[in-house]
């Protein structure tokens, strides 16, 4: 059964850290991107590309630049909820100054994989883009939508889980940390398969729809014939405005897409950030059920394990835990033993 999640009140502490920073201007523009309309898509990718420069720029300039006219311009900031290019260069200018003091000693690394590149350069580039990924993933997380999304999960009666291609690796992951803390989990890649798990769902259940972009029509369905059989619905995407983004909690990640997708790879390391997240904060709150069942868990695979002759004397004589040790082998953290 599970334990009755804490509120917001409880949950919090004198060692409680504080949430992460907002999400900056870019990353909201990156994410709103595909939802703009094509001359908005022009100076918003200008915004991308240049930031700094977009500040320094008039609204003139910019909408020349961008071959479109003033009051495109406009528009494009409205759409991102700024009421005009003033607030806009403004948040720009702001944030362009707060990166060059966080990051004054490390080099910014284009993503693009160029046919010329080094296999040295090669690696540092897939490992900036991947670090990138996280950190502004965890930079836009909305803590309230995660928060509500945690709730769900931990009073719900079955949990499905739907993503196809990379997605379906995410998912899998996903169910298999629910799965070792005692939730009903199941992840599905198979479109027919989707639909038919989704239909027999009802208003106790939640559903997870993971899409990078928010387009997959396989995990867009499913998610949908799930709700509309009363089901919770959570979107994992990179794109909150599109065709996924009508679920009842999107929670967003920040990838970018690069020359031989290597943003494939950040996109998946930026879900994966998202899953732990979810894991953790289920698992805290339910922290007791999650113990016995990590616990429980672990103790069934260990004969699976090859131990030598030293390590296994060691486990034979070591204390047996207690709930205030660590000794089981099991993480409440990672919910991986391996």
């Amino acid at each position: 059964m599970a334990q009755t999640p804490k509120s917001s009140d409880e949950s919090s502490g004198p060692h409680e850290v504080s949430a992460p920073t907002a999400p900056t201007t870019v990353l909201r523009i990156r994410s709103l991107l595909p939802s703009l309309a094509p001359a908005e898509q022009r100076v918003a990718q200008r915004v991308i590309d240049d930031p700094e420069r977009a500040a320094a720029s008039s609204i003139t300039q910019l909408a020349k630049d961008c071959a479109t006219s003033e009051a495109t311009v406009i528009r494009f900031c409205r759409t991102i909820d700024f009421s005009g290019y003033r607030e806009l260069r403004l948040a720009l200018a702001t944030e362009a100054g707060q990166a060059r003091g966080a990051r004054t000693n490390i080099p910014e690394l284009a993503s693009d994989i160029n046919p010329d590149d080094t296999l040295v350069t090669v690696v540092q580039k897939i490992a900036y883009t991947d670090a990138r990924a996280v950190e502004e993933t965890g930079a836009a997380m909305d803590v309230e939508v995660l928060r509500a999304v945690i709730d769900a999960l931990a009073n719900a009666r079955r949990i499905d889980i739907y993503g196809v291609g990379a997605s379906a690796f995410v998912g899998a992951d996903l169910q298999q940390k629910l799965h070792r803390i005692g939730l009903t989990s199941f992840a599905w890649s198979d479109a027919h398969v989707m639909l038919t798990s989704a239909a027999i769902l009802e208003d106790s259940d939640v559903a997870i729809g993971i899409s990078h972009s928010g387009t997959t029509i396989d995990t867009v369905q499913a998610l949908s014939e799930a709700g509309r059989h009363g089901a919770r619905t959570v979107a994992i995407t990179n794109f909150p405005r599109s065709p996924i983004g009508f679920a009842d909690h999107v929670l967003t990640t920040a990838a970018r897409e690069t020359t031989f997708r290597s943003g494939a790879t950040a996109s998946r390391l930026a879900q994966l950030t998202v899953v732990d997240c979810l894991f953790v904060g289920l698992a805290q709150i339910r922290y007791t059920d999650s113990r016995t069942a990590l616990e429980t868990t672990y103790e069934a695979v260990r004969g699976l394990r090859l131990h030598d002759d030293r390590r296994r004397r060691r486990a034979e004589n070591a204390p047996k835990a207690t709930a205030e040790g660590d000794d089981s082998g099991t993480d409440i953290t990672t919910g991986n033993d391996d």
